[in-house]
């Protein structure tokens, strides 16, 4: 499943992703999670679950490094500071998120930011994820197309490429690139 939903951040070219997996067994999982890390934090990469509910587990993969360097962007401040995070320090606006998620039902739109998203793109989507869309690929397009369709291309051969290198006997150890 890492492999799938994750290559692009496990190669060191996406700053992080999200996704939901079933947890019935909360000790077992939390117990999954910490193996997890201490087998690739040395590599740059975290996994921390940021919601619980109804058995299942939303969860955050990504490279500490990446998030700082995007949260240095000026507008990625800004935007920050208005949705009320701590946006001096990465690592505290991702507890912060979790504790966003924790309280509200709807998804906070700044996720995107922690993804590694363009600033541009998600400030489209939250004036109006419907209005402006020029194109809907891994997020969606309110800026620049050409460079957000590298992008994509880029993410889906990584995938494509760890698909095949994991199928063929790669660990996931030997696949996550140290940065």
């Amino acid at each position: 499943m890492l492999i799938k939903l994750c290559s692009p951040t496990l190669a060191g070219i996406k700053t992080g992703n999200l996704f939901t997996v079933d947890c019935t067994d909360r000790c077992k999982f939390n117990s999954e999670v910490r193996d997890f890390n201490s087998r690739l934090s040395g590599k740059g990469i975290r996994m921390i679950p940021v919601k619980f509910s109804k058995g299942h587990a939303l969860i955050y993969v990504y490279r500490p490094s990446h998030l700082k360097r995007d949260f240095a962007n000026e507008e990625v401040c800004r935007i920050l500071r208005e949705k009320g995070y701590s946006y001096a320090n990465a690592e505290r606006c991702v507890a912060e998120l979790a504790g966003h998620l924790a309280k509200d039902s709807a998804f906070p739109h700044e996720i995107g930011l922690f993804l590694g998203y363009p600033v541009t793109d998600v400030l489209g989507f939250m004036r109006d994820p419907e209005d402006g869309v020029k194109y809907t690929g891994f997020w969606k397009v309110y800026g620049d197309t050409e460079a957000a369709l590298k992008t994509f291309d880029s993410y889906k051969k990584c995938t494509e490429i760890y698909s095949r290198a994991h199928k063929n006997g790669k660990s996931l150890e030997q696949l996550t690139v140290a940065g």
